[in-house]
């Protein structure tokens, strides 16, 4: 990794559809140079070209981070659970208050309810749960400045 794939990622965390053509024109380096740097950016497993859904479009208007204590002895196993659920999009084993955090969104905060007790509910070892309902996300952003 050096500066020029510094400069490449930074331009395709702006604007993942920005062409080989302009990122080349934009660092003063060839198209083919470019292609060659990304392939290898994929291949070695620095980034993920993905799409990113506004789940607000399609409904889903309800999201929440919940806290979760976990028995000591079923942390792994838990969060591996966790993961499984379609409703939740981002798992962390964390240190402070909270065991795991998860990120969930779904189409209604009644939705979230019922979730809440008849899926995360019921994960043997889930000491505790809070979920912070947000109001209002004032930054969505998947990446650091290189």
């Amino acid at each position: 990794m050096d500066d020029l794939d510094s400069q490449i990622i930074t331009l395709l965390q702006k604007d993942g559809r920005v062409t080989n053509a302009r990122v080349a024109r934009e660092i003063g380096v060839s198209e083919g140079t470019i292609r060659r740097r990304i392939r290898r950016l994929v291949q070695e497993g620095f980034i993920k070209m993905m799409v990113v859904l506004d789940l607000t479009k399609f409904g889903y208007l309800s999201e929440a981070l919940i806290g979760i204590q976990v028995d000591p002895d079923k942390l792994d196993q838990v969060a591996d659970e966790i993961a499984k659920l379609e409703e939740i999009s981002w798992v962390a084993i964390t240190t402070g208050a909270y065991d795991v955090f998860a990120w969930s969104t779904l189409r209604s905060d009644e939705e979230l309810g019922v979730f809440l007790t008849t899926k995360l509910g019921i994960i043997p070892g889930i000491r505790r749960t809070e979920t912070f309902v947000n109001l209002s996300i004032k930054k969505r952003g998947y990446g650091i400045a290189m």
